[in-house]
Parts: C-alpha cells; structure tokens; sequence
C-alpha cells in the first residue's frame, strides 16, 4: 500500500480554500461533546463564522477552554430528556460529538447512555423542530475494529473490539434506521485516530519518539489512519450545509494511511536525531493486558496496560477515503505536516524537549 505523504498532499493544498460555510452564519447550532479536544475546535470555528451555538455540558465539565465566547449552555447529561429538550429548542443543526472516556471506572451503562441513549433522544426531538437541516452524528472507525485486507471503505463489516466500539456501532446503526424511516436529515462521520496542537491521546507515541530508542511491539509495519482535527472538524462543517451528504456516512481520514516506524521516523526528524526501533514480542503483552483488566476493572482502577493499547502496534487501521474526497473534500494537511506541527506545540507547551 502507497504511503507517501507527498501524494495530493503539497504545501500548497494547505492554501485551497473550503466551501463558503458562512452559510451558517446565523444559524442555531447545537454541540455535544463541546468541551473535548474536537468538540472545542468545533465550537470555535462555530462562533467565528457567526452560528447561535448552543452546547451541552456536564455540570462537571471545564468551561475554560470556550471561555469568553458567545455560547448558550445548558448543563447536565446528554442522555438527560429534559436537558436535550431545552438545549434542543427551534436547533436547526446538530453536532454530536459527546462520547464517553475509555477509562476502567465508565461503566457499560454509561456508555450506552451516552453513545446510544444521548443519539435517540437528539433525534426524536430533532423531527420537532420546525425549520431542522441537518444532524451531523460522530461515529468512529473503530466500529471496522482490525482490517483483515486494508483498505477498508464505509461498507466494511462492523467488528467492534470493546464496549466504547460495540456502543459507538449501535448508535450509528440505530440513528440511520431511524433517518431512514422518518426522513431525519443526517450525515455520518467516521473520524480516523484525530490528532493536532491540543491532543493527548497520541502523546506517548509523540514523547517515546522525541528519544533516542522507539520500543516497538510486533513488526510496528501495521497501518494507523490519522487525521489532523482543523480537517476533521471542516469535514464537519463541510457536511453540515452538503445537500450530497444527506444520508450517507463518510470515513474522514488522510489521503494515506502511515506506518507507526514512520510516524516515528518523521517526528524525531523535528529534532534531527536518528531514531532506534526495539523490536519486542506482542503476544506476552496481549496475555497481561487481559490479566490487569481482569484484575483493575472490578476495583475501579486504570489497568497499566490495555490490550486495545497494544493493539495500536499490532493491527491494521487503514482506511480508503475516496469516497469523502468524491464528494469534494481534501484534507489540509498531509500526516507529515499534521505530525511536525503537532511536535513543535508539545515542545512549546514544555511537554517535549
């Protein structure tokens, strides 16, 4: 599989402009998930076109990261009725980014409840209102779990590893049936591994990187699918007011998948020091993963090691995301672009050296 970063990724693309998305611009907009690392890129983007943005938020949630911007918000739990019903009032577009933190102490009916639950009552009380567009619904492509013959495109079997994936497949499942049947203007989203300045969740393998020995498990030759936030987000908006997108459900993700050697190889590039890959058996790995979630979860306590962590080294995420860019998107930036900006924000954040 072709990998190479300078295909349909020149720096010049960075310059191409997006479809004319002041057509929100006045428009009553609400998002779930609104504080999180997409959701805030999101609601930024939102407010500086002019859209009336109102967001759920848990009573528990940090505002800071939206503070000062012009936002409605209504506080409670997404899968709350009443708090849906308020936040929901004359909405004419949804952006439901909410999901539930993969850590030991969520437990299975937190999950549904706020992948399941929060995505059927958005949408019920969605065909209410009077002058409703469009529900933009956040899925995942880990819902495709391990790709036995990547690429996978949006018709690949559903294969969900884990609860937080099982859950994710049966909110996107239920809310197509229900557009379906009711006439629901909806478009699905299925984010690669989102990644850009702000993101915690590839970090590790930022910081493992910056060193002079990459611990690798297996091969380390498996495809990872990336896609840089400020895209994915534009994807978003990109959907949002695309009268083709109705009732379709997209992989959003870089031209290209990329390698976890290269993604090494071109973050420890930011600082121009060889890097050094350990190659270490998975198999031993995969068996203790099992074991400290048998014994942490029960207790409430985060295991030390996840087999879906391991998994990252292991299994092939590559995706075929032609279909996205027929409808006429192009990601902005090319993994190597996304990865060296990235770099430079953890180094002046103080997070990387």
């Amino acid at each position: 599989m072709q990998t190479d970063d300078r295909i349909g990724n020149k720096p010049e693309m960075r310059e191409q402009r997006r479809p004319n998305y002041l057509f929100l611009a006045g428009a009553p907009v609400l998002v779930t998930g609104a504080t999180g690392f997409t959701g805030s890129n999101l609601v930024k983007k939102l407010v500086k076109i002019g859209a009336k943005v109102t967001a759920i938020a848990r009573n528990s949630s940090d505002l800071t990261v939206l503070q000062g911007l012009p936002i409605k918000w209504v506080r409670g739990d997404v899968f709350d009725e009443n708090v849906v019903r308020e936040a929901i009032h004359d909405v004419s577009y949804i952006f439901h980014v909410a999901a539930a933190y993969r850590e030991a102490k969520v437990s299975a009916e937190t999950y549904h409840n706020v992948h399941v639950k929060s995505t059927q009552l958005l949408a019920i009380h969605a065909l209410a209102q009077p002058d409703f567009k469009r529900f933009v619904h956040i899925s995942t492509v880990g819902v495709h779990g391990h790709i036995e013959n990547p690429p996978a495109n949006e018709d690949y079997p559903f294969h969900p590893g884990d609860i937080y994936q099982q859950t994710k497949a049966e909110a996107e499942l239920w809310i197509r049936e229900f557009s379906q049947k009711n006439g629901l203007p909806i478009a699905v989203v299925r984010p690669a591994a989102i990644f850009g300045p702000g993101d915690k969740r590839l970090f590790k393998v930022f910081k493992m990187a910056s060193r002079k020995w990459f611990p690798v498990l297996g091969s380390g030759n498996g495809f990872y699918h990336l896609i840089h936030v400020d895209d994915l987000t534009d994807f978003f908006l990109f959907v949002a007011i695309n009268r083709k997108a109705v009732g379709q459900v997209f992989i959003c993700g870089n031209s290209e998948p990329i390698q976890l050697r290269n993604m090494a190889r071109i973050i420890a590039g930011r600082w121009g020091r060889p890097i050094h890959f350990i190659r270490i058996p998975a198999s031993p790995f995969f068996a203790l993963g099992f074991f400290c979630e048998m014994v942490c979860r029960p207790l409430n306590v985060e295991p030390p090691i996840y087999r879906r962590r391991v998994a990252f080294y292991t299994k092939d995420r590559a995706f075929d995301t032609s279909k996205m860019r027929a409808l006429g998107f192009t990601p902005k930036y090319s993994n190597q672009q996304g990865l060296v900006e990235t770099a430079q924000w953890y180094q002046q954040k103080g997070w990387l050296r």
